[in-house]
């Protein structure tokens, strides 16, 4: 919103449910920034409960500048942190109106070359004339003795030389011209800030010498200092003709006098000043007092027995200065008696050692000298053999063999003598050591500081103009220093609109942080350019990051070529054209520093020379054509020859005259140089930024031409330059005759300009003495805003029309001649502009982007939509489509999305959208034609109804878009899809319950799951309801017109389960059904399918396999449990719920035999009734058509099913090894593996969660008696030939009283409840079974016990409880690295448990082959909602403080499965992963059961 950002901070997955503080310095309002003082943010959480998927706390960002953030949770103060940069506004002219970054035209200008300050007006004119906004000045400040721009003499004091005779200008009239600059012509001025170097001669540093790095506070370079003046002594030898005989003259003219220069540094100068005594021993005396120490009896140990000779470095640096740690030496040469001998002995062995040492030492430096001697020879190489060299001539004081790297302010004598002054303070702290840089080196190393060799190994690229300043590591360090460069500081704020960080890579951080606050404080919006020459991108970070850098200098000279140059600008800013509509609110993603993208550098070499005169224009118009900051610097655009020397130059500018002869070198006008196309093109930069044309793209259109596009995405409009560069001299060069011609989509509206550099009869260029003259024999012809026809480049444009949709022009040129540009403006063709406006006035209802309008047709349809239809729209994968006749959209070069609903694309589009992955197959799959376009809305106008009219509106949104141009379908196909996504969101949530409507994020996702799974397929899968009962839906069949029921069904899990008659279970339904439905509030569909399976009750259970009813398998003994559980989930949740307990129930089965018939109803809870009746009479039946042709690996005994009560305990129990009649029901397949047959988790005898839900239904029918609203107190049995009557109530009470007794294992050895003490492997657990015919499988620590305790919580003791689920914590698999966190479920010190289900391994390993594992290791997720459920119940019991701590566990145990359900393109939880939370491929991506228990436990907090 305006200038101003609001920054959020949002939890990842590992920090939420916990207490997490996030600090940062930006100052809060009416504060000012102090960069050490931190302050916390307050979080905020929309939604205000369970969980922190939505949790943020938030900036509002408005000051510049750079600040740091950081959060810790616990008691880490800092886990993580970051860097936030604001950029500065700038404003110019008398309005004050806002100069956009990318609209920045810069020309720097050397500030010595402008005169005097009167006639700066007139010099700077040209940059006004030229179309530049910015003017960069190098430092206005005196300048040293060397005359370098960047050697500074005074920091504080402006140049004299800018004040005529008999005036004395002030910075306060530099700030008065700065000012009318801004105010009268619009352009903002910036300067140099150089931190890291003053002149030799400023007069400061003599006084305060402690500011530079010299022989008293930096003694570590005293040897570099001395090797520094016996090299200075060479000079003068060699200049005084002294090595004659050495075959070494003054003049170096080739390689045998450079040899002739290692002889003299290996013979005379090295042996000489023998610089390795600086870093060694003098071993006599040092052995001396070893002895006297031995002799007194000294030999305790000191170093706590590390043995190992220690020497300490001289912190003088003196020659032998060197010294040994006696109490290593101690102790490592200790002598074995007391006798003199051994004395002698261990003397001895010191000796040796320390020769060994002073050894190395030298053969260090020897190593140092060989480096030190190359490097000289190199520098003597390029200072006077090369050719791009200066090409110095004989070595003289002046032009000395190698530059100094150190002052030396005293007059010449000896060697001897200069040596001698290192002992005299006043003197040494004088000898200070040079600037310069360091090929190669580690930017945040100060390489002046100890531990560097650089100025020993002469290593330095030496500035002998300049001294290092020392800043130590705060202003307490050196207070002259910070202060003097402080005052300079605020100088240059006061007075500029930014700063330009010279040699920013070499100013130490800190220095550079702390002057830019001070500068800031003056000028919160101060805009900061540095050139950083890190060579690393992650380097070059670290700068702008501390620093705030706005602008990071990028030089077009670095490219070699037209194609890298047109790279550069793709690389240095924009999106690509036809990008994505970003969410305003969207994730802040690490991004490269804005650039400032200059053709010219005062460092670089002369384009002219290295390239030819006709490049400068196409080359300046490809950098101009950027979409982010561009310049020049002055002297570039009039075409002077060579480079200006920041150094050596000292004419003047050239002031500007419209009228001025082309031969007059002391004025410039339009017609000089390429000023006229400079000003086109300048103007053009800035109308491109200032009207949001902010997409770029390069085509290299042949190896000279690059054609760049810069394209607003609101209008559609296009600007393509297209550039002929001339690299090299097209005089000399032979370029092609022929260019390609060109493909423009859309209708060319102008030729916004067309320019060539050409030839001109003015005279040559000649060098003038006075002036900074260019060539006066090129200038640049140039027309500008023309009509296509007139153009005089292009031959002809004729229209070509690939489809309705694309209109193209094909540009055919005729003189695009190297070192020529042409610049058109395109539109979309006024039939696609038409269209996109209806396009974008449609999508304006979803999002204000597409500007103002409103339109809700879309809305309107969709409202009639049941959740029913939303399954249809959004979901459905590729059986379900399949079993419609059609399947999932595919890309033949790609894969198919998982659904053919929306959210199939949607999935896809999530991934895509944020990188602009422009190239994907989808994007491509889209721009070459419409089928993905037609699937998705014949798709949905073919099913007729409400979705029907979904497809319609759909239809007539993608009839506008197959008329625009290909290269935007992508984008607004995108928009359009999202538009009708959100909607369908909005009011799919509107129709289920509060707490979906009133929930985070993760509640909403979660209860997308229940759209997923509950549908309506094309045959129905329920058993049909009873005809009185009301609110059933119907349709008309489609091939029989017949009136059917079309109820929703809920799948078991996505792509396995979801159609046919593998679709539906009675136990997976049973599980899934709360959360997906009751807690959803979809009361009306959960009644229907508690009925329709109430009406498939057989033998008094409900079926495993639903198969319609009619091809039900009656093989599981807990599903009719999970189906009471549901029942009096109902009565509880749904208003009234009781009502269905009533309700008419069509008895397919009215007896075991029966065939199915649909004309036998009574009360669902009559049917309840006779469902625990069967079972305390005793269940045992053999399966119908028992056999390989219901399951062909089974073996026979398994297809006896068992489920009675024990008569004495009222635990429910059945099975045999034989089946599995649990939700652990994988069945052994493996011939192999002798495991056919043999179920891997048999769990016969009583399961303890069936006794925990047989505990539930009991008590709960109890209760419903004693309140009249269920009609049976008891059940009627037949027992040894007698009729008996069993109370519930008595049935509640058996079950009460034997639970923990046989189902707890506790901590006493010798319980006498116990029956296997033998078994027992963990204590203060609750067994998985009991009476199991393998015993040990009771004692097995498995999750199940967990829903018993969310069911039947009264069977625990509080205590016992929640100790069990402790140590079930400890074995949970806990790894936050991968995406889930779930229950192992044997834990791996069980000898069968293994953690991969491969159903498809089929090998001789019993406990794996053919997936035997299934239930024996792969990590089930829905287990886990019982845990945390039982977790939560159990807390709050135990206090406020344990409820707590347990909130805080279950938020970050599910914010895993948070990221999981946001990332997964199933937008669903799996059924099961591999260990450690791999994907299994064999496993459901989407399960029902795994999304409903982890929204029960949200609903529970």
């Amino acid at each position: 919103s305006g200038h101003r950002f609001e920054l959020q901070f949002r939890l990842g997955p590992t920090l939420q449910g916990k207490h997490v503080r996030v600090q940062t310095n930006y100052p809060a309002p009416g504060e000012h920034f102090e960069r050490h003082t931190f302050r916390a943010l307050d979080w905020h959480n929309p939604t205000g409960r369970e969980d922190d998927s939505d949790k943020f706390c938030s900036l509002d960002l408005q000051i510049a500048g750079s600040y740091q953030y950081n959060f810790g949770h616990g008691h880490e103060e800092k886990s993580g942190g970051g860097y936030v940069v604001v950029d500065p506004v700038l404003l110019a002219g008398a309005d004050n109106h806002h100069v956009h970054l990318d609209c920045i035209t810069i020309q720097t200008y050397l500030s010595k070359c402008l005169g005097h300050l009167d006639d700066w007006p007139d010099r700077l004119r040209v940059a006004k004339e030229s179309g530049y906004n910015m003017i960069h000045f190098t430092p206005l400040q005196t300048l040293g003795k060397s005359r370098s721009c960047y050697s500074l003499a005074d920091q504080l004091s402006l140049n004299p030389e800018f004040s005529p005779p008999g005036k004395n200008y002030t910075w306060t009239d530099v700030g008065e011209l700065v000012q009318k600059l801004k105010k009268e012509w619009n352009m903002i001025c910036i300067t140099d800030v150089v931190y890291n170097h003053t002149a030799t001669n400023s007069p400061w540093i003599k006084e305060h010498p402690e500011c530079g790095y010299n022989l008293v506070n930096s003694p570590h370079l005293r040897p570099a200092w001395v090797l520094d003046r016996a090299i200075w002594h060479m000079t003068c030898n060699m200049a005084d003709a002294k090595y004659a005989a050495n075959g070494l003259p003054a003049q170096v003219q080739n390689e045998g006098h450079l040899n002739a220069i290692r002889d003299v540094l290996w013979g005379q100068v090295f042996p000489k000043i023998k610089l390795w005594e600086f870093f060694q021993v003098r071993i006599e005396s040092a052995v001396e007092e070893f002895r006297d120490l031995l002799a007194d009896g000294e030999n305790q140990k000191k170093t706590g027995g590390k043995q190992g000779l220690k020497i300490i470095q001289d912190p003088k640096f003196r020659r032998f200065g060197n010294e040994v740690d006696m109490d290593s030496a101690l102790e490592t040469f200790v002598p074995h008696s007391h006798s003199t001998q051994a004395i002698l002995e261990a003397c001895n062995r010191l000796w040796g050692r320390l020769e060994g040492i002073n050894k190395e030492q030298y053969q260090q430096m020897i190593h140092h000298q060989e480096k030190a001697a190359n490097c000289i020879v190199g520098n003597v190489v390029y200072e006077r053999l090369t050719d791009h060299g200066p090409k110095l001539g004989p070595v003289t004081r002046k032009d000395p063999i190698v530059p100094r790297y150190f002052t030396f302010p005293f007059e010449e004598t000896s060697l001897e003598d200069d040596l001698k002054m290192t002992d005299q303070p006043d003197k040494a702290c004088h000898f200070l050591a040079h600037n310069g840089w360091v090929m190669g080196d580690d930017p945040l190393r100060n390489f002046a500081e100890p531990g560097s060799n650089v100025y020993i190994r002469r290593e330095l690229i030496c500035w002998g103009d300049s001294v290092k300043l020392r800043y130590g590591d705060k202003p307490d360090d050196c207070p002259y220093l910070w202060t003097h460069m402080q005052k300079y500081t605020e100088i240059t704020a006061k007075h500029f609109a930014g700063v330009r960080l010279d040699n920013c890579h070499s100013t130490p951080l800190h220095v550079a942080e702390y002057m830019l606050d001070v500068a800031r404080v003056l000028r919160p919006s101060l805009y900061v350019v540095a050139e950083l020459f890190t060579g690393s991108e992650d380097l070059d970070n670290v700068f702008v990051n501390k620093l705030g850098v706005t602008s990071l200098i990028r030089e077009a000279m670095s490219a070699g070529d037209s194609h890298e140059e047109g790279r550069l600008v793709y690389r240095y800013g924009g999106e690509p054209v036809g990008a994505f509509v970003q969410p305003s609110l969207r994730p802040l993603v690490p991004s490269i520093a804005h650039a400032m993208f200059l053709d010219v550098t005062h460092d670089n070499e002369c384009p002219i020379q290295l390239r030819s005169a006709y490049d400068s224009l196409p080359s300046s118009a490809i950098v101009s054509m950027a979409c982010c900051c561009s310049g020049s610097t002055r002297g570039y655009d009039e075409m002077v020859p060579h480079q200006i020397s920041v150094v050596k130059e000292e004419r003047f500018y050239p002031k500007w005259n419209p009228d001025a002869k082309a031969s007059s070198p002391g004025e410039v006008n339009l017609k000089t140089g390429i000023i006229a196309g400079k000003l086109a093109l300048n103007k053009m930069h800035q109308d491109l930024a200032s009207k949001g044309f902010n997409q770029v793209y390069v085509d290299q259109v042949d190896e000279d031409v690059v054609a760049v596009t810069r394209h607003c995405p609101s209008t559609h409009q296009s600007v393509v330059a297209v550039c002929r560069t001339a690299f090299h001299n097209p005089k000399h060069h032979q370029y092609r005759k022929e260019v390609p011609p060109m493909f423009i989509p859309g209708k060319i509206d102008e030729v916004v300009l067309e320019a060539r550099v050409i030839d001109r009869q003015a005279g040559t260029y000649k060098k003038c003495e006075k002036y900074i003259n260019g060539m006066p024999e090129y200038t640049v012809e140039i027309k500008e805003h023309i009509q296509l026809k007139d153009s005089g480049v292009v031959k002809h444009a004729g229209v070509t029309s690939k489809g309705s949709s694309e209109f193209v022009q094909e540009i055919v040129f005729e003189r695009l001649t190297p070192g020529s540009v042409i610049a058109f403006r395109v539109s979309l063709d006024p039939r696609a502009q038409e269209l996109v406006g209806v396009i974008r006035h449609h999508l304006i209802q979803f999002s204000p982007k597409y500007k103002l309008g409103i339109y809700i047709a879309q809305r309107h349809t969709c409202t009639y939509l049941t959740l029913a239809d939303m399954n249809m729209l959004l979901f459905r994968c590729d059986s379900e489509e399949q079993e419609e006749g059609g399947g999932c959209y595919n890309i033949p070069s790609w894969t198919s999305f998982k659904y053919g609903g929306m959210q199939g694309l949607m999935s896809v589009m999530a991934d895509i959208r944020p990188k602009n992955d422009l190239g994907h197959p989808v994007c491509d799959n889209l721009r070459q034609g419409d089928w993905m376009i037609d699937y998705v809305s014949n798709r949905l106008v073919s099913r007729g109804g409400a979705l029907g009219e979904v497809g319609k509106w759909l239809e007539g949104m993608f009839h506008y878009l197959k008329h625009i141009p290909r290269y935007l379908i992508p984008c607004y196909f995108d928009a359009i899809l999202v538009g009708a996504y959100t909607t369908a969101l909005d009011i799919t949530f509107n129709k289920m319950s509060s707490f979906v409507q009133n929930g985070s994020t993760f509640v909403k996702l979660l209860a997308l799951g229940s759209v997923q799974m509950c549908g309506v397929g094309s045959f129905p899968a329920l058993p049909p309801l009873s005809l009185a009962l009301p609110d059933v839906p119907y349709r008309l069949d489609k091939d029989t017109g017949k009136k059917e029921q079309c109820c929703v069904s809920l799948a078991a899990g996505l792509p396995h389960f979801s159609s046919g008659i593998f679709r539906c279970w009675g136990r997976d339904t049973f599980i899934a059904l709360r959360g997906l439905m009751l807690v959803t509030g979809r009361h009306l569909e959960a009644r229907n399918i508690i009925l329709a399976f109430a009406g498939t009750l057989r033998h008094g259970l409900i079926p495993n396999l639903l198969g319609e009813g009619i091809s039900a398998r009656y093989n599981c003994r807990d599903a009719v449990w999970w189906w009471l559980q549901c029942i009096q989930d109902y009565c509880t949740l749904v208003p009234e719920g009781t009502a269905v307990l009533h309700c008419p129930v069509v008895r397919m089965y009215p007896h075991d035999d029966s065939e199915p018939h649909f004309s036998f109803t009574q009360p669902l809870c009559d049917v309840i009734h006779e469902a625990m009746t069967r079972h305390m009479q005793g269940i045992d039946f053999r399966e119908r058509n028992a056999g390989a042709n219901i399951d062909m690996h089974m073996k026979d005994e398994g297809f006896n099913v068992v489920a009675k009560v024990n008569r004495y305990t009222g635990f429910v129990y059945g099975g045999n090894r034989f089946n599995c009649g649990t939700w652990m029901d994988k069945m052994g397949e493996s011939d192999k593996a002798r495991n056919k047959g043999m179920p891997a988790t048999p769990r016969d005898g009583s399961a303890v969660e069936m006794v925990g839900l047989c505990k539930s239904a009991v008590r709960w029918l109890v209760e419903l008696h004693k309140k009249g609203l269920f009609p049976h107190s008891s059940m009627k049995i037949q027992r040894d030939g007698k009729e008996l009557k069993v109370s519930y109530e008595d049935w509640n009470h058996k079950i009460q009283v034997n639970f923990e007794k046989n189902f707890y294992v506790s901590h006493d050895e010798k319980d006498p409840d116990e029956k296997h003490p033998d078994l027992v492997h963990k204590r203060g657990i609750y067994k998985d079974s009991h009476g199991a015919s393998s015993p040990w499988c009771d004692y097995q620590l498995r999750p199940n016990f967990c829903i018993a305790m969310v069911v039947a919580p009264e069977l625990f003791t509080v205590e016992r409880a929640w100790k069990a689920l402790e140590v079930t914590e400890k074995k949970l698999s806990w790894n936050p690295l991968h995406l889930l966190i779930h229950f192992l479920y044997i834990f791996s010190c069980d000898m069968v448990y293994c953690g991969v289900y491969d159903n498809a391994l089929d090998n001789d390993n019993y406990n794996v082959a053919r997936g035997f594992n299934y239930h024996q290791g792969p990590e089930w997720l829905w287990p886990i909602g019982y845990f945390l459920r039982a977790k939560l119940y159990f807390a709050k019991k135990l206090g406020k403080e344990t409820y707590d701590q347990t909130v805080y566990l279950v938020k970050s145990i599910l914010s895993q499965h948070y990221v999981h359900l946001e990332r997964s393109s199933w937008k669903g939880l799996p059924e099961l992963t591999n260990e450690n939370g791999q994907n299994c491929p064999f496993s459901c991506e989407s399960q029902a059961w795994s999304i409903s228990t982890v929204l029960e436990v949200l609903h529970d907090m």
